[in-house]
C-alpha cells in the first residue's frame, strides 16, 4: 500500500515547520496568553507564513492552545513557533491567573477545555 504525497506532507509537515524542534528557548504553557506586538504588526518583520498566520491570529488575545486548534497543528509546534516569535518580539505573553496568584483561572481553563474538545 502507497500512500498519496498529499497525505505524506500532510503527516511531517508541521514539524517542518519548526525545522524538526520539539522545543523552544522560550517556555510556554498551553495555557499563555499571547497577543500579536507592535512589531509583530509590521508585515516587513514577519519572515515565515507560519509567523505572518499567527501575528493575524494573535491580533485579539490567544492561549497557545487556541492558536495550535486555529492552525490545526500539533500543540508542541505551535509552543516552537510562538516561542519563537515571543523571543523575536513579535508577540507579547500576557501574564496568566496562576502566574500571578500560583493557583489556575477556572474560567479560562473552561474555555481552553472547550476549544480542545471542538477539534
Amino acid at each position: 500500500m502507497s500512500l498519496d504525497p498529499e497525505e505524506v506532507t500532510s503527516l511531517v509537515r508541521p514539524y517542518a515547520r519548526t525545522g524538526g524542534r520539539t522545543t523552544s528557548d522560550y517556555d510556554l504553557a498551553l495555557e499563555a496568553l499571547v497577543s500579536t506586538s507592535e512589531l509583530g504588526l509590521d508585515r516587513n518583520a514577519l519572515g515565515q507564513p507560519e509567523h505572518q498566520s499567527i501575528a493575524s491570529l494573535c491580533q485579539d488575545v490567544r492561549s497557545v492552545a487556541e492558536v495550535a486548534a486555529l492552525l490545526s497543528v500539533p500543540l508542541g509546534v505551535a509552543r516552537v513557533l510562538v516561542g519563537d516569535m515571543a523571543a523575536l518580539g513579535l508577540l507579547v505573553v500576557h501574564p496568566t491567573a496562576s502566574a500571578q496568584t500560583g493557583q489556575p483561572d477556572v474560567a479560562f481553563l473552561e474555555r481552553v477545555l472547550d476549544g480542545l474538545r471542538r477539534l
